[in-house]
C-alpha cells in the first residue's frame, strides 16, 4: 500500500514535467492500415534509452500493436510498456476510462483504482493507476487523437507491488505516454502496391 502511494505520488508530480523530457521525432513505433472511414494510422514515439522497440513480433504474438521492453524479452507482463490500438466506439475518452475501470474491478473485487494527471500536448489523455490484491499494480494511460483519426489507444504497464525499480520505469513510462503522437500513416513508396 505504501508503495503504491509513492507510485501514485511520483506520477502525479511527474506528469507536467514528462512531456519536456523528449524532443519530438517521426519515430513511428506502430502503425495500422484504413478501416472503414478511419484513415491509416501511426503512433510515434521515442524510445526511453536502454528500452527495446517491437511491433511485429512479440507484440503480434500476445495481441498488441508495440512493447517495449529492456534485456532479453520475458513474456511476462511486469515492466513492459503495452500500446493498444482500436477503432473509436465509446463517445468519450471518460467512458473509456469508466469501461476499463468497470471491468477491472470486476475482475478483482478486492482492487482499488485511482486517477491520475497526464498532460499530453500532443492529445487528450486520461490515466489511472489499478492497485491489484495479486499485489500486482498496473498504470494505464487512455489516449484521443481525435474523432478523424477513428481511433483510440492505450499505454499500460505492470509492476509488483514494491519493485525497486519502479521508480525509473515509472520515469520512463510517464515519458513515452506524453509525448506519443498520433499521425495519419503514408506507407513509404516501396511498401504501397502498384
Amino acid at each position: 500500500m505504501r508503495a503504491t502511494r509513492k507510485l501514485l505520488l511520483a506520477l502525479t508530480l511527474l506528469a507536467p514535467f514528462a512531456a519536456l523530457a523528449a524532443a519530438p521525432t517521426d519515430d513511428v513505433l506502430a502503425h495500422g492500415v484504413r478501416d472503414g472511414k478511419a484513415p491509416a494510422w501511426a503512433i510515434a514515439v521515442a524510445s526511453p534509452p536502454g528500452w527495446t522497440r517491437d511491433c511485429c513480433m512479440y507484440a503480434k504474438a500476445i495481441g498488441v500493436d508495440a512493447v517495449l521492453y529492456q534485456g532479453e524479452w520475458t513474456g511476462k507482463p511486469e515492466r513492459v510498456m503495452v500500446l493498444n490500438v482500436w477503432p473509436r466506439k465509446l463517445a468519450t475518452l471518460a467512458d473509456e476510462l469508466a469501461a476499463d475501470r468497470k471491468q477491472y474491478l470486476q475482475r478483482d473485487e478486492a482492487g482499488k483504482a485511482t486517477a491520475i494527471r497526464i498532460h499530453n500536448p500532443h492529445m487528450p489523455c486520461r490515466g489511472v493507476v489499478y492497485e491489484g490484491s495479486d499485489r500486482i499494480d498496473d498504470a494505464v494511460v487512455f489516449c484521443d487523437p481525435g474523432v478523424a483519426s477513428g481511433i483510440r489507444l492505450s499505454w499500460s504497464m505492470s509492476f509488483a507491488d514494491g519493485d525497486v525499480t519502479q521508480r525509473a520505469l515509472l520515469d520512463a513510462f510517464m515519458r513515452v505516454a506524453t509525448n506519443a503522437r498520433y499521425l495519419r500513416y503514408v506507407a513509404p513508396p516501396a511498401a504501397k502496391k502498384s
